[in-house]
């Protein structure tokens, strides 16, 4: 009897064993089918599938349209002259009294030029930058950060020769170049224009005319591109009159006596009573 009911038993518990088996599996096929459908939810569409959503294109940042940047006082200006402009008195009209205007030739330079502009940021002085179009290809940034700031940019020519000395070929592709280089990088097409060293001539007087530019020179030159001293640099300025175009260098060389100069002289020029205007 006990052997018959264990036999009987025996079935049965095989039979549940195995159905409970079967049940785990199935259990495990449904928990595979979800992670399955939910690995599907989850991964994103091929774009290159029927009915993908498109990509979305980055929207290129637009350039600025160059044009030129007037004078604080007035958009009249000069349109031609034969001989360079020393002071600020000689512009049509002139600007108010007791103006000054410090120019800053040869850069822009990696680690001279953002330090003349904290300068004249903490002063809060506006000044005319020319700057060789070289540099200007090569250190867009800064150049761009020199228009952004308020200051006037001009034309210095593309490498920096004397052009007094070179053909007309030479003087022409100098200056348009550089032109046309300024305008692109900073948005402001140029106005004026100085001559490396002076070298002023016909040719230049003639090839800066057609682009619409005046010829600049100045009145105060503190030689600062030789590194005379602070001191020095400093008295040069600060001798400066109302009306006079002032001449300082953040490239070409070594100019930690320049900011430091400019730093001391801009206060004193302040309390002399004269007010620093971009051209």
């Amino acid at each position: 009897m006990a052997e018959a009911e264990l036999e009987a038993r025996g079935p049965s518990r095989r039979t549940a064993l195995w159905l409970m088996g079967a049940a785990g599996l199935v259990a495990l096929g449904a928990d595979g089918a979800r992670h399955s459908s939910s690995a599907a939810v989850r991964t994103p569409p091929n774009p290159g599938t029927p009915g993908a959503a498109p990509v979305p294109t980055p929207t290129p940042t637009p350039k600025p349209v160059p044009k030129p940047r007037p004078s604080p006082w007035t958009t009249e200006k000069l349109t031609a002259t034969k001989t360079p402009i020393r002071n600020l008195t000689e512009l049509v009209p002139p600007p108010p009294p007791r103006t000054i205007a410090l120019t800053i030739d040869d850069g822009p330079h990696p680690l001279w030029t953002p330090r003349v502009l904290d300068i004249l940021e903490e002063h809060d002085v506006k000044a005319t930058f020319f700057i060789i179009g070289q540099q200007v290809d090569e250190f867009p940034r800064i150049a761009r950060r020199i228009a952004d700031h308020g200051h006037q940019v001009c034309n210095h020519t593309m490498t920096h020769p004397i052009l007094s000395g070179v053909s007309a070929r030479v003087v022409k592709k100098e200056i348009v170049q550089a032109h046309h280089k300024i305008a692109d990088v900073t948005g402001v097409v140029p106005t004026f224009f100085r001559a490396p060293g002076g070298g002023w001539s016909k040719r230049v007087y003639e090839t800066i005319a057609e682009h619409g530019m005046l010829p600049i020179d100045w009145a105060v030159d503190p030689r600062d591109w030789e590194r005379p001293g602070v001191g020095a640099i400093r008295r040069t300025l600060v001798g400066s009159q109302a009306g006079n175009i002032l001449l300082c260098h953040d490239g070409g060389g070594e100019r930690s006596q320049t900011l430091a100069a400019l730093d001391q002289a801009i206060p004193r020029l302040k309390r002399k009573g004269l007010v620093f205007t971009a051209l």
